[in-house]
């Protein structure tokens, strides 16, 4: 599982021109699956970025977490994130999730987060969508399960 974090000041995506999902502080960010992926695997992934304390306290440290700050969520599913560029120039995305499998994942990683954090948006599972931001710093973290 992958998941790409980018502290926003504020973020959006839309499906057909209609505004999907909507927060301002907080992260964006991108969910990637493949077919190894459990349960077990998105509570760790889960409990890293709840907890990841990438927001700047009082004297400018990245000390705060997303509840420090009263911070969103919006999280999108991504495959591409297992895009496989080593044979040609056209990318392969045989390593991501089958999707039903991994619409599944995606939905649960969505409802635990519900769980911890007050505001959760999301996009939709396989739309064509347009994600809109505004990365703060820019700061961007890549959460991969096989690193953690």
């Amino acid at each position: 599982m992958k998941f790409v974090i980018q502290r926003v000041n504020h973020a959006s995506v839309s499906i057909d021109g209609t505004v999907a999902g909507k927060i301002n502080k907080g992260f964006l960010v991108l969910i990637g699956v493949s077919n190894e992926d459990t349960k077990e695997i998105a509570d760790k992934m889960i409990k890293k970025l709840v907890g990841m304390r990438i927001f700047d306290d009082e004297n400018g440290k990245t000390n705060l977490a997303l509840a420090d700050v009263d911070g969103a969520l919006l999280l999108v599913s991504q495959f591409t994130l297992y895009a496989n560029c080593k044979k040609g120039n056209r990318p392969s995305f045989m390593d991501a999730g089958a999707p039903d499998m991994a619409n599944e994942m995606y939905e649960y990683i969505i409802s635990e987060c519900k769980k911890q954090v007050a505001v959760v948006e999301t996009g939709a599972f396989g739309a064509d969508m347009k994600v809109s931001l505004e990365n703060d710093g820019p700061f961007t973290i890549v959460l991969d399960s096989r690193e953690l």
